[in-house]
């Protein structure tokens, strides 16, 4: 896994000022550092610059990036960041036909391929890739992501050169290009935050390259192209087919993902998504006479503080241990105080480049810290519960009716401690609501669905767009802040397509939430932790870690030089820390209430400080 940042531009010879631009590309590496400690690389010919930071998984000698290849006068060169789980297939497909390769990663197999194939290419990977690929031979630039966006990347066209990067910050590092925060920005910020809309990147004109798309920049301009896109059909295989077919692609998919040179390990939770990854690994690893290494993560003293509610009904640590006894896995709790907590917030805006999950993203930063200092490769259960139908807005009526997004049915916090000068100047509320319309005009129907199956689409396709979209977004940057590579099984596009088809009787079989996913592991877990009930990421419950939060939130707001002044009301703010938080209405998701908003008003204050936004109001 890897960072990529690169420039083109093709009435440009780059050549003529090498010093300055290599300097550049070497800047756009160093602000990445992070995503690939390991080693980096630039190229730089007349009209285009790549850079490139490695994390070492496969061919830990020979994969160093930026890649050039020629097979006859046909030449490019290519900054990769991903795995591609179906490599040793692809490569032997393309010795076949005659290709010879100098190294056994797959980005030389991506490169390769290309050249034989062209772009169309990318839809025979299996994987979670951005890449860029520069084509010498006919002066192209073309940019790649993975189908459900696990691996980011965001471009601009600044004074007609196209910059891109996988992370914010390299972009923002390439000279005269400046932090700019307009209308539409704050709109994202207070009015979907953490989420941001997909193929934006918040900063003025800076977009995302769409999950399932590829761009071609030609000089003149450039086009995007989608490659692949979740289609509706009937769903025609019975219920014993159905879970066998769920069971064996997840199970394929886990299989995949544990493809690497170096050793493994799996996040733990004690819920059914972590616990099957869990399991099959372990399995695997045991028939080579292996053991799994597992790590699960709470916060310090939580059992004294823990209110158990219909979001976080139990804690995880039991659940845990009856996991480690089954799998018999090498396993490490691992605990984050307060006071690393609150640090964290803030290095979670460094990772992100944007305010984000508050102490849900702080504490998973600090965990992959401590991960990453023995392994550099991990598996997760992330995305199971947006593809099986997890949430308790799948299943709640008053979520399931409404006409918002249902993680974010509160909007009142969202606004309640801006100014009213603000409030008058944005449409903060219109924007969300006009984010969710364009997403449900997305929507790939089926005629002849009823008005209930068409709505559990609608919720399905909010989450894969949405939600799942943040959390891999969360997963992606902390991970590899800390170097660490974070993979995410469920994220497998064959089984989102399979299961985007199956209908609700059956991924909720009598009434049990994700009754196909239990089914599918029958016999692969113990009964208990199979059916026990869901549980969310943990929180901290700790009274002094909120008592921390609203004394700093004064201390920042009573600073005149503090940019969030200009944002937020200090007498609203006074009123709203006087009350008792409600840890059972969120504002975001499941864990996001009183404590989590201050969090993220901090992170706000912090990410406009610390990166000199400019804002337009």
């Amino acid at each position: 896994m890897c960072g990529i940042a690169g420039f083109c531009n093709f009435h440009m010879n780059f050549r003529e000022e090498s010093a300055r631009w290599f300097s550049v590309l070497q800047t756009m590496n160093q602000c990445q550092h992070h995503r690939g400690p390991d080693e980096n690389g630039v190229f730089l010919s007349r009209s285009c610059g790549l850079a490139h930071t490695r994390l070492s998984i496969l061919d830990l000698k020979c994969g160093k990036q930026p890649m050039t290849r020629q097979i006859g006068n046909h030449r490019a060169s290519i900054a990769y960041n991903g795995e591609i789980y179906n490599m040793p297939t692809l490569r032997q497909e393309l010795m076949r036909e005659g290709a010879v390769f100098e190294t056994t990663c797959d980005t030389e197999v991506i490169l390769i391929g290309y050249l034989l194939h062209g772009i169309e290419y990318v839809s025979r990977l299996n994987g979670i890739f951005a890449f860029a690929i520069f084509d010498e031979t006919i002066q192209r630039l073309f940019l790649f992501r993975d189908r459900l966006g696990v691996k980011p990347l965001f471009y601009t066209l600044f004074n007609n050169t196209l910059i891109f990067s996988s992370e914010l910050k390299g972009i923002l590092c390439f000279p005269q290009f400046k932090a700019q925060l307009d209308r539409e920005g704050l709109c994202e910020i207070f009015g979907l935050g953490p989420a941001k809309t997909y193929g934006k990147g918040v900063f003025k004109d800076i977009d995302e390259l769409l999950p399932g798309h590829y761009l071609a920049y030609y000089g003149s301009g450039f086009s995007t192209t989608c490659y692949w896109s979740l289609e509706s059909y009937p769903h025609e295989d019975d219920w014993n087919q159905t879970v066998e077919k769920t069971r064996y692609l997840v199970t394929d998919a886990i299989k995949l993902q544990m493809l690497s040179d170096v050793p493994i390990c799996t996040f733990l939770s004690g819920g059914v998504d972590s616990s099957l990854v869990t399991a099959v690994c372990s399995s695997e690893l045991q028939k080579q006479g292996r053991k799994l290494d597992t790590y699960s993560f709470d916060f310090k003293d939580n059992d004294k503080n823990f209110k158990a509610n219909s979001f976080q009904p139990s804690q995880d640590r039991p659940w845990v241990d009856k996991m480690i006894a089954f799998c018999r896995t090498n396993h490490q709790y691992l605990e984050c105080n307060n006071t690393e907590l609150y640090s964290y917030l803030f290095e979670a805006v460094d990772a992100r480049d944007l305010p984000c999950m508050a102490d849900v993203e702080a504490s998973m930063l600090y965990f992959c810290k401590r991960v990453a200092a023995n392994h550099k490769v991990t598996l997760t259960g992330e995305c199971a519960d947006e593809i099986f139908g997890g949430y308790p807005w799948f299943h709640k009526k008053e979520c399931f009716d409404a006409d918002c997004f249902p993680w974010s049915m509160d909007f009142s916090p969202r606004t309640m401690l801006l100014k009213d000068s603000v409030l008058s100047a944005l449409p903060i509320e219109e924007y969300a609501h006009e984010a969710y319309l364009h997403t449900l005009s997305e929507v790939p129907v089926l005629d002849g669905e009823s008005k209930e199956e068409k709505r559990r689409r609608e919720i399905s396709y909010l989450n894969i767009k949405w939600f799942m979209q943040t959390l891999l977004d969360r997963m992606d940057r902390t991970s590899m802040h800390a170097g660490l590579e974070a993979r995410v099984p469920y994220a497998d596009h064959r089984i989102v397509e399979y299961l985007w088809n199956v209908p609700w009787h059956m991924k909720c079989k009598d009434g049990v939430v994700k009754g196909l996913l239990r089914a599918s592991a029958e016999g692969l877990l113990p009964g208990e932790v199979l059916y026990r009930r869901k549980s969310p990421y943990p929180k901290t419950y700790d009274p002094a870690y909120e008592n921390l939060l609203r004394t700093e939130i004064v201390t920042v707001l009573s600073d005149t030089r503090s940019p969030l002044r200009e944002l937020v009301d200090l007498s609203k703010v006074l009123d709203f820390i006087s009350r008792p938080s409600d840890y059972g209405r969120p504002f975001y998701g499941q864990l996001m209430a009183g404590p989590q908003l201050l969090a993220y008003l901090l992170q706000i204050n912090y990410w406009l400080k610390k990166y000199q936004v400019e804002l337009l109001l």
